[in-house]
């Protein structure tokens, strides 16, 4: 359910209060339209955002966190700040597993 990269950085987004999806989108640099979308589609369907549509011209959609997806606030929050803190020990991991493979020959 939150496994997804974009999951977990729409719910980010959104944990400020109610944006429209162009505001979601700005704050999400290099997703796409379409998968911001799916996105945003599958956190309503799991019961993590509302999705309230007022009658305007042009029409104006808002989306926002319901109690469960705020839930996921903190929780989300903290392995954000798990992954700063360890993106150097990470990225050395990498490097060491890619030169292993390298020389072992294994792709």
């Amino acid at each position: 359910m939150v496994a997804s990269k974009w999951t977990a950085l729409a719910i980010g987004a959104l944990e400020d209060g109610p944006r429209r999806f162009g505001e979601v989108r700005r704050k999400l640099e290099g997703i796409t339209q379409k998968m911001l979308t799916q996105t945003l589609r599958t956190l309503a369907r799991d019961g993590l955002i509302t999705r309230t549509v007022y009658p305007t011209v042009p029409m104006r959609v808002d989306y926002e966190l319901t109690a469960l997806g705020r839930s996921l606030v903190v929780p989300l929050r903290v392995l954000r700040e798990w992954s700063v803190e360890n993106i150097d020990v990470i990225e050395a991991a990498r490097v060491a597993h890619d030169a292993a493979v390298e020389v072992e020959g294994v792709r």
